[in-house]
Formats: C-alpha cells, sequence, structure tokens
C-alpha cells in the first residue's frame, strides 16, 4: 500500500492548501448553482448536476442560501460608485427576458446601460429589471443611474 499524502500542520490539522482547495470547490459550487439558479433549472435538475461534482445532496435551503449570496453580489453591483467616469458615450437598450415568478412564467425587461468611461473602455454602469418597457421603467433606471454616477444631479 503507498503511504497517504494529506497537507497538515505541525498540530496535524488540515493544512491551508487543503482548506484552500475546498474554497475553490466551494465557490465552483455556488457558481454551478448560481448560473442554474438564474437560468430557471428545476431543483431536481440541479440535483442531478451537482451529483456530477460529488455533492450526494442538496437542499432547497441550500440553494435559498446560495441564490441569497448571489442577490447580494447584484446589489452590490447596482449600488456601487460609477467613479470611472466622465462618460462620454452612454448606450441604453433593453432585453425581454422569460422568468419564473410565483410559479409561471412572465416576460420582464431588463434595461442596460453602457458607457465609455475617462480611459475609453466600455462599462456597465448600470442593470435594472422592469415588468414593462415603458416611461416610468426608465425614468426610475435613469434617475439611479445618475444618482450613482452623479450625486449632485437632479431630474
Amino acid at each position: 500500500m503507498g503511504a497517504s499524502h494529506r497537507a497538515t500542520n505541525k498540530l496535524g490539522r488540515p493544512g491551508a492548501e487543503l482548506l484552500e482547495r475546498r474554497r475553490r470547490a466551494e465557490a465552483a459550487l455556488v457558481s454551478v448553482v448560481a448560473t442554474s439558479y438564474l437560468l430557471g433549472v428545476s431543483t431536481r435538475r440541479m440535483e442531478k448536476l451537482v451529483e456530477t461534482l460529488g455533492i450526494t445532496r442538496l437542499s432547497k435551503s441550500q440553494v435559498s442560501v446560495m441564490a441569497k449570496d448571489l442577490d447580494e453580489q447584484v446589489e452590490a453591483f447596482r449600488t456601487r460608485p460609477l467613479d470611472a467616469g466622465p462618460y462620454t458615450f452612454l448606450a441604453a437598450d433593453a432585453l425581454v427576458l422569460k422568468v419564473r415568478e410565483g410559479g409561471r412564467t412572465v416576460n420582464v425587461h431588463a434595461l442596460l446601460a453602457v458607457g465609455v468611461n475617462a480611459d475609453g473602455y466600455r462599462e456597465i454602469l448600470g442593470l435594472h429589471v422592469t415588468s414593462a418597457e415603458d416611461g416610468a421603467g426608465w425614468l426610475g433606471f435613469f434617475r439611479d443611474l445618475t444618482h450613482a454616477a452623479c450625486p449632485g444631479w437632479r431630474w
């Protein structure tokens, strides 16, 4: 039999290398679950998918916790300061997406703004999801956008 090589420290506890591998594996799992969640994959199909990663059981509450983490990351992105300006060019458009809401599939509109920053690079400035692509939705989107980019501006 071959010797077992395990990364341990002086106290015999798992070393940093093993913990880092576990962190990377957990990050990969969260990424798979988050992507599946965004694509509307059912929990049953998600369980089959994570089984290929060696996870034997994934509960709805675990998926919810991972989705909550994703929601927090999205909110941090949406509320970040836009301090790479001034933005010399702005393009705004909308995409119609089908999402599951309350057990049924509905259309939503993702309003997106992309700008060219002071260094000449394109940057996603904002993303806002509304139920309709109407004046009220666009007005709210641009108000949020100007608040992040130019806090002193008023509409």
